[in-house]
C-alpha cells in the first residue's frame, strides 16, 4: 500500500510540476516512471491470458437483403454494365469490360456452367482469373479483372473485385446469364401456354397377358423420343477444370429411358424454329426432344427467355417473367436487274421481317401434349423456356444448358 501511495503521490506531484519538469517525466517498461533524479518503480503484474471466444467466420453481406427467388444476370455491351436481378427485382449493378472488336464477347442466352474461385487461364499463359464463372466451354467467363472503362478483354466479361466477390457466394450452376447490346429488364408475363406445375402420376401398372408370358408392356410415350444431338462437339481450346464433373459423353441415338445419368434440378426447355424441335434438359442432362409445329414457319419468332419465378399461393400455377433478347431482323433479298443496264449486277431488294412478340411467338408454337405433361411434372422455380429462331449452336454440349447465340 505504501508503494502504491508513493506512486500516486509522485504522479500527483508530477501533475503539479512546471511544464519543463513534467516534460522530463518518462515511462520505461522495465524501470517504471523516471522523473528528474527520482526513479519510481512500478509494480509488476503477472501476465494473464484473456480467454476469447472463437470468432465466427464473418458472413458475406454481399448485396444486402435480396428478394428470394431465381437469380438472373444481364450484361450490356453498350453500357459496359452487369446487372443482377433476384426474383425479377434489380438488386445490384456494376461495371464490366467486355471483348474488344477483334475478340468480341458473344451475345445471347447463357448460364453459369462452371465456377472456380482461384482459376487460371488455360489459354493466356495461366493468367489469374479470380471468382471465375464460366458460361461457355470455349473460354468465355465472368471473372475479376482490370476495368479500364471500355472493352478490353479477349471475350471474357471482367468485373470489379468488389462485385465479383459479392456475386461469387450467391450464384449456383445454372444461373441465367444474358449478354445483349443494351440493358434488359425482366417483366412479369403470363400466357396460357406457359407451363404450370403438375404432380407426377402414380407408377403405371404393367399389363400382363399370356402371349407375352408376363413381360411388361411399355406405356410411356416419351420412351420413343430419341435424342439425336446428345453430345455436341466441344472446343479443345478450354477444358473444364476439376471443380465440375460434367456428365460423361452419351451414346448418340439413345432413348430417353436409356439415359445413363440421373438428372436433377430445374428443367430447361428450348424451342427452335430453325430445327422445328423442342429440346428438354434437366440439370444439364438431355431428357428428350420432339418435333414441334409452328404456324407461319417462315416468320421469325424472335428470342424470348421465360423464367419460372415461384408457384402461386394455391400451388396450381407458376409466376413467370420475360426477357426478350433483341436480334438482327431477318432479311430476305430479291435480286432485280436494272432496266437498260443488263451488264450491271442485279440490285438487291431487302424485305425486313420483324420478329414476333413473346405472346405472338407462344401462340404460334404447338408442343406435343406428352411433352407439355412431362415438363409440367418437372417444373420448379428457376426452370426456363427459351424460344428462338436459332438452332442448337456449337456451344451447346455436355455440361451446359441451351446456349443461344444472337450474334
Amino acid at each position: 500500500m505504501a508503494l502504491i501511495s508513493g506512486v500516486a503521490l509522485s504522479l500527483l506531484a508530477g501533475s503539479a510540476l512546471p511544464a519543463d519538469a513534467a516534460a522530463g517525466m518518462r515511462f520505461y517498461s522495465t524501470g517504471g516512471w523516471f522523473m528528474g533524479g527520482m526513479n519510481v518503480p512500478v509494480r509488476r503484474h503477472r501476465a494473464t491470458t484473456v480467454k476469447r471466444e472463437k470468432s465466427e467466420p464473418r458472413k458475406e453481406t454481399g448485396f444486402g437483403e435480396m428478394p428470394k427467388g431465381p437469380l438472373q444476370l444481364v450484361v450490356s455491351i453498350n453500357t459496359q454494365k452487369v446487372t443482377l436481378f433476384s426474383n425479377g427485382v434489380r438488386v445490384a449493378q456494376g461495371p464490366v469490360s467486355t471483348g474488344v472488336p477483334g475478340h468480341p464477347t458473344p451475345m445471347g442466352v447463357f448460364s453459369v456452367i462452371e465456377k472456380d474461385r482461384y482459376h487460371h487461364s488455360n489459354i493466356y499463359s495461366g493468367a489469374p482469373m479470380p471468382y471465375m464463372q464460366r458460361i461457355t466451354w470455349s473460354g468465355v467467363a465472368l471473372h475479376e479483372g482490370v476495368l479500364p472503362g471500355h472493352p478490353a478483354s479477349h471475350g471474357c466479361i471482367r468485373m470489379s473485385h468488389d462485385f465479383a466477390k459479392k456475386l461469387w457466394p450467391i450464384t449456383k450452376l445454372g444461373v441465367r446469364v444474358i449478354v445483349a447490346r443494351d440493358e434488359l429488364t425482366p417483366t412479369e408475363f403470363a400466357h396460357a401456354k406457359l407451363f404450370v406445375p403438375r404432380s407426377k402420376p402414380a407408377e403405371p401398372q404393367t399389363a400382363m397377358n399370356a402371349a407375352t408370358e408376363g413381360a411388361a408392356q411399355p406405356t410411356a410415350n416419351l420412351a420413343d423420343a430419341t435424342i439425336e444431338h446428345p453430345d455436341r462437339v466441344l472446343s479443345d481450346a478450354v477444358k473444364p477444370s476439376s471443380t465440375v464433373d460434367p456428365p460423361k459423353p452419351l451414346v448418340p441415338g439413345y432413348k430417353a429411358t436409356d439415359q445413363p445419368v440421373k438428372p436433377a434440378g430445374h428443367v430447361a426447355v428450348f424451342v427452335s424454329r430453325k430445327e422445328k424441335q423442342v429440346f428438354v434438359r434437366q440439370g444439364f442432362v438431355p431428357l428428350f426432344e420432339l418435333p414441334v409445329a409452328i404456324d407461319d414457319p417462315d416468320q421469325p419468332l424472335g428470342t424470348h427467355v421465360f423464367t419460372a419465378m415461384a408457384e402461386t399461393e394455391d400451388g396450381t400455377g407458376m409466376r413467370w417473367n420475360l426477357m426478350t433478347v433483341p436480334t438482327d431482323p431477318s432479311v430476305s433479298v430479291e435480286h432485280r436487274h436494272s432496266r437498260g443496264r443488263s451488264n450491271e449486277p442485279p440490285k438487291p431488294v431487302v424485305h425486313w421481317k420483324p420478329p414476333s412478340t413473346a405472346a405472338q411467338a407462344l401462340d404460334r408454337i404447338h408442343l406435343p401434349q406428352q411433352a407439355v405433361d412431362r415438363i409440367s411434372e418437372l417444373l420448379v422455380p428457376g426452370s426456363s423456356l427459351v424460344v428462338s429462331d436459332e438452332g442448337l449452336g456449337r456451344e451447346t454440349g455436355r455440361g451446359t444448358e441451351f446456349i443461344v447465340l444472337t450474334r
